[in-house]
């Protein structure tokens, strides 16, 4: 990591100054030009889409040929106000890089100046896309042709699971599946004092809530992670009147095909159940999905060797069972095999708090870390590709 070390300056000065400026999915401005300006620095060619659109770069190695490697990072920030007292934290309300991506921005630019100073033989193709938390961006991307004369891609993520200077790499599915959900409940609205001449919107629901609990409780294999979550729930407008109707939404997990399509016909049964049991009219929508993301053999071999070669074997970890959080890296790896891993932020000092949450932070020498990574893997891939 001596080369990464030489670049820590610039590593935590990009980290900070993109930590400041969040925006969320497809609305990435700001954000997308500081990274284009930084590009230009490293005199890389670039393309640009314009607001909604991200950032493909193409970094000429000295041998430039196809098929190239392809390194990812994500623009887009949350919609959550941040409450972490840093000297940099974000400077627009509502708000926050709470999922790292500010790092994951700052370890890709980092070993592009890296690779820039000691081109490797082939070309190493820089994706940097908007829109990753639900806004399926990655699709965005491939159309915009990011893909186009990849043989490969890698991508990864910061948490504080794991320790700084640990690498998680592993072969297989790393992330479930995920299928967004939308359930409006139809009632018929009436005086609170007088129950019996209406039909509660939100006592159906309240019932449907608790039995969508057992669908993973009683109906799935213990031994296959899944998970069906109610996130939200909005019903009624005054302390002493039936809610006419109700609004649902939530999300299912899931790894494995038998088991999202048992949990999509128990939603689809208990919605129909409940329904009828409480003289209500449910219906039942689903968002666009999220496929597994899963790791490809060969490449795993190659981000392992590569996370040895920065970490030591010893901090390279093998994940036991797969996260079930989604990641839309999981559409690259439709069309090109790769691997995305998990890079340790757990500092000494840094506490050991969830992505997603307003205090969360990381340690930022896991930005040396990652941009290390990527420099040797990219290397590592492309002496493989061009065997």
């Amino acid at each position: 990591m001596l080369a990464a070390q030489g670049i820590r300056k610039h590593l935590l000065r990009w980290r900070r100054a993109l930590h400041q400026c969040p925006e969320t999915a497809f609305a990435e401005r700001k954000t997308a030009r500081f990274v284009l300006r930084e590009l230009q620095r490293l005199a890389i060619p670039c393309e640009y889409g314009g607001v909604g659109g991200g950032i493909i770069a193409r970094l000429r190695g000295s041998q430039s040929s196809t098929p190239a490697v392809a390194l990812r990072a994500e623009l887009d920030a949350l919609p959550i106000a941040e409450q972490t007292g840093l000297a940099f934290a974000s400077r627009h309300p509502g708000r926050m890089h709470a999922c790292a991506h500010d790092g994951h921005m700052a370890m890709v630019l980092g070993a592009a100046m890296l690779l820039r100073q000691n081109p490797p033989a082939g070309d190493v193709v820089l994706i940097f896309q908007p829109a990753e938390e639900g806004g399926c961006g990655a699709r965005v991307m491939i159309e915009a042709g990011a893909l186009d004369g990849v043989a490969m891609i890698f991508g990864g993520h910061l948490t504080c699971h794991y320790a700084t200077g640990q690498v998680m790499a592993a072969c297989g599915p790393v992330c479930a599946q995920a299928d967004g959900f939308h359930i409006r409940v139809s009632g018929r609205g009436g005086h609170g004092a007088r129950p019996h001449e209406a039909s509660d919107a939100l006592v159906a629901s309240a019932a449907l809530v608790g039995g969508l609990q057992t669908l993973v409780s009683r109906e799935t294999n213990p031994l296959d992670p899944s998970v069906v979550t109610v996130g939200t729930l909005h019903a009624g407008s005054a302390a002493n009147a039936i809610a006419h109707d109700a609004q649902l939404s939530g999300t299912i997990r899931s790894t494995r095909p038998e088991t999202r399509q048992r949990l999509i016909a128990g939603l689809e049964r208990m919605c129909r159940a409940f329904g009828e049991a409480y003289q209500t009219q449910i219906e039942l929508t689903f968002s666009p999905t999220y496929p597994p993301v899963v790791n490809t053999p060969r490449e795993t071999v190659l981000a392992r060797q590569a996370a040895m070669s920065v970490v030591g074997s010893a901090c390279v970890l093998t994940q036991e069972l797969p996260s079930m959080g989604a990641e839309d890296f999981s559409f690259y790896l439709e069309r090109v095999p790769g691997c995305f891993v998990r890079f340790g932020g757990r500092g000494p000092n840094t506490p050991n708090l969830p992505l997603h949450n307003p205090q969360f932070d990381f340690d930022e020498e896991a930005l040396v870390v990652g941009a290390s990574y990527f420099d040797a893997l990219a290397r590592l891939a492309l002496r493989e590709t061009h065997v």
